[in-house]
């Protein structure tokens, strides 16, 4: 029977423009840093893991770049591509890798073996790689309002909720966020909590990103969200289902991001990357903590 092979790669970049390329011996080929996902691995994390062991380096991600299919004799191969900053590391040849390349992208170009490397290199180049990043998610799960007899901001996240927080905590360090937003709600900060506890920051209130302060002046809660853009660095924002679509949908229309739905589960995340003038350019969303983006709205 023909098997399906996921894997998982990167653009990995480095300021100045130049871009990571990896000789395989065994194949003599230039090629992007990927590899399979391991079983119950997500797929930011397969993707960090496999630059460190065929690059020596670590790496923070950004935008989704898309995913690539091909055969390879009667199976069939998927590797779902991220941007990724290079941090720290030091190259040594290995049993995959033999040889690193840093080069400018016109030599990328020049120098990748396959056609497929070379368009996700092109995606890639279409938009700056230096951004603001945001991570919105939407809080966990915590009960249906009805059977809450309390004020309705006290409601706490259900058993189901509190393991959607769980996995949140696993997936947004990937991402490298370094502070963390919340509108006041209880259901909201404890979906992010241990996001921030682990981080070592306070969680920053945001009352004009509940339902209740957005849509008392929605342009108001738009501009409070773009200046947590403009600070930059990497926030984690959380908010809730009344805001979420609204916000992401407004930013989309300015920015002139296509995306065929704003639908936002409890405890999913947007991974939204905006240029230096707080426009939005690429919206990816994710409905859970197995790290694929469904919405690849890059450029």
């Amino acid at each position: 029977m023909p098997a399906e092979i996921v894997a998982a790669g990167a653009v990995l970049w480095r300021p100045g423009g130049e871009i990571a390329l990896v000789h395989r011996p065994r194949y003599d080929d230039w090629s992007l840093p990927k590899g399979k996902v391991e079983p119950g691995e997500s797929l930011p994390a397969a993707v960090r893991r496999e630059v460190h062991e065929e690059t020596g380096f670590a790496c923070v991600l950004g935008r989704s770049l898309g995913q690539v299919g091909y055969r390879i004799g009667r199976d069939y191969k998927t590797v779902d591509y991220f941007a990724a900053r290079a941090g720290d590391g030091e190259f040594a040849p290995n049993k995959e890798v033999d040889e690193l390349r840093w080069l400018p992208v016109p030599d990328a170009l020049a120098l990748l073996t396959y056609q497929r490397d070379r368009g996700v290199v092109r995606w890639f180049a279409a938009d700056p790689p230096t951004v603001a990043t945001v991570l919105l998610v939407r809080h966990a799960k915590a009960g249906k309002r009805e059977e809450w007899s309390a004020p309705d901001d006290l409601r706490p996240l259900s058993p189901a909720g509190v393991e959607q927080a769980r996995q949140l905590r696993e997936l947004l360090p990937h991402f490298g966020p370094d502070r963390v937003h919340s509108a006041p709600p209880v259901r909201c900060r404890s979906t992010v909590q241990a996001v921030a506890d682990d981080l070592g920051v306070p969680v920053v209130d945001e009352p004009r990103l509940s339902e209740n302060g957005y849509w008392a002046n929605e342009d108001r809660g738009r501009e409070r969200f773009l200046r947590i853009v403009a600070a930059g660095g990497t926030p984690v924002v959380c908010s809730q289902g009344g805001v979420i679509p609204d916000l992401v949908s407004a930013l989309a229309e300015e920015g002139e991001v296509r995306l065929p739905s704003t639908r936002t589960k409890k405890g999913s995340m947007w991974l939204l990357s905006f240029t230096e003038g707080q426009r939005l350019f690429a919206a990816d969303y994710f409905p859970s903590p197995d790290g694929l983006p469904v919405i690849d709205t890059s450029g």
